[in-house]
């Protein structure tokens, strides 16, 4: 999630949030990923080249992950130059991103639908970032929270 946090950092997270709304793109989240994703990238399902996974393994990892929601249950999505196109809109203006690059993963132009109750979870370091990319869209019931603030290191204390 660099730049917008940094490896070691501590967030506080809100575990009750999502008992009353649903995760909103953008929203920074903790979640167990996929199984299988902690270990490397693996999709639930062979998936060509130039297309996101969409689909998870059916196992949930004791990991936990944090990531921030770019796709929401029933978009249709694409990744171009590193950043979601969502419903045929792209998401261009994400100043907290660091850009791709020009990997095979910043351009995934076939489209893939995220399924009900899922949602698509990308890092903000878009060229470094292990997500959902490789591993598929997270069910709801393995999102934790959403994280909110910062408070260690006491030099980076903070609220999103």
């Amino acid at each position: 999630m660099e730049p917008t946090l940094d490896v070691g950092q501590r967030v506080l997270v809100n575990r009750f949030i999502y008992h009353f709304e649903d995760p909103s793109i953008g929203d920074i989240v903790v979640f167990h990923p996929p199984a299988g994703a902690d270990s490397g990238t693996e999709c639930g399902a062979p998936h060509p080249p130039t297309q996101a996974c969409d689909t998870p393994t059916e196992a949930e990892s004791s990991q936990n992950f944090i990531k921030r929601v770019v796709a929401l249950p029933g978009d249709r999505l694409t990744i171009r130059d590193g950043h979601p196109v969502v419903n045929g809109v792209e998401k261009k203006n994400e100043p907290y991103t660091i850009p791709c690059g020009n990997g095979g993963d910043c351009n995934l132009p076939d489209p893939i639908t995220i399924p009900p109750d899922h949602y698509f979870m990308m890092g903000d370091n878009r060229g470094a970032s292990d997500d959902s990319r490789f591993w598929g869209p997270v069910p709801r019931d393995w999102i934790i929270g959403k994280a909110f603030a910062t408070y260690w290191p006491p030099d980076r204390v903070g609220i999103f």
